[in-house]
């Protein structure tokens, strides 16, 4: 027969907010006050000998500038399968042009992480993020439509069925040159536009 306390998860905050606290030159005097706590607290946080409030959590996560997900890591590798239903999909609009995430970014991955989204492109529009260019590269699956990707000074024509894969450090736009909407499945790394 197992125990209770078999059963708990012990999950280990202490390091990682040490960690970030001395890269950032925080004295815990300083995050104890911004987060409302006591610094004894913040201390004890610190060396996993008390397990926090998740409020408190929170807070020192916001005082850390920490993200959550870097927090949680541990909690999330025995979950390794990530499944975002259609009907949960973040989106973000950039003028006419709609975003859907598909793939989360896991900062966990470092410089493995990407993203992926479906891009929708009303006729005559197009993409303006890329125009300056970033790190990293991009692949894209054209679903629906006609599509034209400037890349520096050359133009490629894609059509539905075609792929494309580039380093995104030029400056790149994608842009409908059909007249029905444009669908396009687009995987970037590291994640640029929901990381």
């Amino acid at each position: 027969m197992t125990s209770s306390q078999d059963k708990q998860i012990p999950y280990r905050f202490g390091e990682k907010l040490r960690s970030v606290r001395e890269r950032k030159g925080y004295t815990l005097k300083v995050v104890a006050q911004q987060a409302g706590v006591s610094e004894s607290l913040v201390s004890q946080i610190e060396r996993n000998r008390v397990s926090p409030a998740i409020d408190t959590l929170l807070t020192l996560a916001d005082v850390l500038d920490i993200n959550l997900e870097f927090l949680f890591e541990e909690y999330r590798r025995d979950r390794p399968v990530k499944v975002i239903r259609s009907e949960e999909r973040r989106k973000t609009q950039e003028d006419e042009v709609w975003y859907e995430e598909l793939a989360k970014p896991v900062e966990a991955d470092g410089e493995h992480a990407m993203e992926s989204y479906l891009i929708t492109i009303p006729a005559g529009e197009q993409t303006h993020r890329g125009s300056y260019g970033h790190l990293g590269r991009e692949f894209g699956y054209i679903i629906e439509g006609k599509a034209r990707l400037q890349y520096e000074s050359t133009t490629y024509d894609l059509d539905e069925g075609d792929s494309i894969s580039f380093s995104a450090s030029s400056p790149h736009t994608l842009l409908n040159r059909g007249d029905i909407a444009l669908k396009a499945l687009w995987v970037v790394t590291p994640p640029q536009r929901f990381s």
